[in-house]
């Protein structure tokens, strides 16, 4: 009676597998990466997923955290919670106070065709709607839309354009 082939073949090296960027991934499995700076900064690697984030005032999830009352019971008792870490929610909090900043950007041929269309027929969409440069048959609404995008991504180049308009009208 013969072996099975499975029992016979011995364990070789595999070429095809780079040792290196699997080692990599288990490391990366069993430590994630932090996005959040405040977080990462107050992070305690000897405790808890739990402990860590009670030290800090947060909460791992949503569920229990706000008990559903009767509604005859009109009392609201805050949650007493012991934070070790509060600079870890003030640095966040004021993190998300800050306004980002509008990345929407229009590109060179919008703002042409959005700077023809008004040259042409100033706030009159209707007309800029049947202007033979509509090439993509804009509709007065799209065509509202894209000038208010220009305004909005470009508002110091519309106002100069807008000038420049006022000052060839009056000569």
């Amino acid at each position: 009676m013969g072996k099975l082939k499975k029992q016979s073949k011995r364990n070789t090296f595999n070429y095809n597998k780079n040792k290196k960027k699997l080692n990599r991934k288990l490391r990366r499995k069993e430590k994630p990466r932090i996005e959040c700076p405040q977080i990462r900064k107050a992070w305690d690697d000897r405790k808890t997923v739990k402990q860590n984030l009670q030290d800090m005032g947060l909460s791992p999830g949503t569920k229990g955290l706000l008990p559903i009352k009767a509604k005859k019971d009109t009392k609201s008792e805050p949650m007493e919670t012991h934070v070790l870490k509060p600079y870890v929610i003030k640095e966040m909090e004021a993190e998300a106070s800050l306004r980002g900043k509008d990345r929407t950007t229009c590109s060179t041929d919008m703002t042409e065709y959005v700077q023809h269309m008004v040259k042409e027929h100033n706030e009159d969409y209707k007309a800029m709607a049947r202007d033979e440069k509509n090439y993509y048959q804009d509709t007065p609404k799209q065509i509202k839309r894209k000038v208010e995008l220009y305004k909005r991504c470009h508002p110091e180049e519309y106002a100069a354009f807008i000038a420049s308009l006022q000052s060839q009208k009056s000569s």
